[in-house]
């Protein structure tokens, strides 16, 4: 099963997804997939608080950009939480030699991989297209880019979800093409 999660920064997403993953999981293990490095103490803080959690035991894989290898480490049928597509697009357009399409074709590979092997896929993303069109064309190509994988995402997703205030809006049900 495949569930999208989006939300603006600080609206309780990463809770709603780790509580879907732990959900999932059965009281086995978790797995978290960090998609920066853990450069800084609030990463680590919530590293920390993955791999400390009382009722799931959480392994973190860090993959920057390689999102589609870490799964492949990931014992099939396992529950994962991929946080946050978000940084990993930001990597795809800046710190690779990838294109926009082979971003998004290694994201199709891995979601195709997680359907395949049976894994329960949490992924996260922040909603950064609820303003005014950006001015420069760097960031309008980035969330351009960002919202093209939103919109590949939620019809791919078993289920989606929107977190405003902590408060959580199921969209899978009523949603659209792009």
């Amino acid at each position: 099963m495949i569930v999208f999660v989006s939300g603006g920064a600080r609206s309780g997403k990463s809770e709603v997804a780790e509580l879907h993953v732990k959900q999932a999981a059965k009281g086995g293990s978790c797995y978290y997939i960090a998609t920066a490095e853990i450069y800084d103490a609030e990463m680590a803080a919530r590293a920390v608080r993955h791999q400390c959690a009382r009722d799931a035991r959480w392994i973190t894989l860090e993959a920057p950009l390689a999102i589609d290898q870490a799964i492949a480490q990931v014992p099939d049928g396992a529950a994962v939480l991929l946080d946050c597509l978000t940084l990993w697009a930001s990597q795809i357009l800046y710190a690779s030699e990838l294109s926009e399409s082979q971003g998004k074709m290694l994201l199709a590979k891995s979601i195709h991989d997680a359907r395949a092997r049976g894994l329960q896929l949490v992924l996260v993303s922040n909603d950064i297209n609820e303003d005014l069109p950006a001015r420069d064309p760097e960031t309008w190509r980035y969330v351009a880019f960002l919202q093209s994988l939103h919109c590949w995402l939620a019809a791919e997703a078993d289920s989606v979800l929107e977190v405003v205030a902590g408060r959580v809006i199921e969209w899978k049900p009523k949603a659209t093409a792009c």
